[in-house]
């Protein structure tokens, strides 16, 4: 139930398409590469399960295009009620390894001088 008092719910398939989109238009901003790549979110489907693991993500150069499976890369995390913030960093991590996978770069490579020691 909502109204005009309440919050807007928001499901988990909105908080994880939120993290894709934000991470993604990090990045967008960073590497002029990604201008017209298109970021999808996509249940799990059959062709993502391969005999000796399964896809999170895939990368389709010839579309620019980049889906991510969100039942794989969300129910193999195993946390316990009140973990969002490991839900989040682990959405980010496989958005920063399916867009250097894109760009043939290494994950770190993509946001330079961001993960400096203080």
């Amino acid at each position: 139930m909502t109204g005009p008092h309440l919050p807007l719910l928001h499901t988990r398939l909105d908080e994880f398409e939120l993290t894709v989109a934000t991470t993604a238009a990090y990045l967008r901003g960073l590497w002029p590469e990604l201008e017209g790549v298109v970021f999808e979110v996509a249940q799990g489907p059959a062709e993502a399960i391969h005999g000796d693991h399964i896809d999170r993500w895939k990368v389709i150069h010839d579309e620019r295009r980049i889906v991510f499976f969100r039942l794989p890369i969300v129910r193999f995390l195993r946390l316990q009620e009140g973990e969002e913030r490991e839900e989040k960093l682990l959405i980010e991590s496989c958005v920063f390894r399916a867009i250097a996978e894109f760009l043939d770069k290494d994950p770190w490579e993509l946001a330079p001088g961001r993960y400096r020691h203080l």
